[in-house]
């Protein structure tokens, strides 16, 4: 599995209240989320009025795949007409993931006959989670 990360500072021109710099802010995180399908956060920057710093985040099983969503997420940024950016950087992690070592001792015996899966058995235990008999 490859998380990316990217951090995109902008500036809000003609912002005179933290009011004004949320509204332009909040879209931009919609837009990106929308249409990039991926976390947007504002991590810094919050008690300014024109300066806000984005944190974008990615994850897929093709680091390829990650990065162009990434870059496109800020070109997707810098395109747009109410922000300039100040500053954006990028970085991707790997992370081992390896099928076989995960299901190995797992056993699927399929489903029930009335088409439900077998509950844990500490599910029978209801009186002690519930308070009553």
């Amino acid at each position: 599995m490859v998380v990316g990360a990217a951090l995109v500072e902008i500036h809000v021109h003609g912002s005179q209240s933290l009011k004004q710099k949320r509204g332009v802010v909040r879209s931009i995180q919609k837009r990106l989320r929308n249409q990039f399908n991926i976390s947007v956060s504002e991590v810094g920057g919050q008690g300014t009025w024109q300066r806000a710093v984005l944190g974008l985040t990615a994850a897929g099983a093709e680091s390829s795949q990650v990065k162009k969503t990434l870059e496109r997420a800020i070109r997707f940024v810098e395109d747009q007409h109410t922000a300039e950016v100040l500053n954006s950087d990028l970085e991707l992690m790997v992370l081992p993931h390896e099928a076989s070592a995960d299901l190995e001792g797992w056993q699927d015996d399929g489903p029930m006959e009335d088409g439900l899966e077998a509950r844990p058995e500490a599910d029978d235990d209801r009186g002690a989670r519930t308070g009553g008999d």
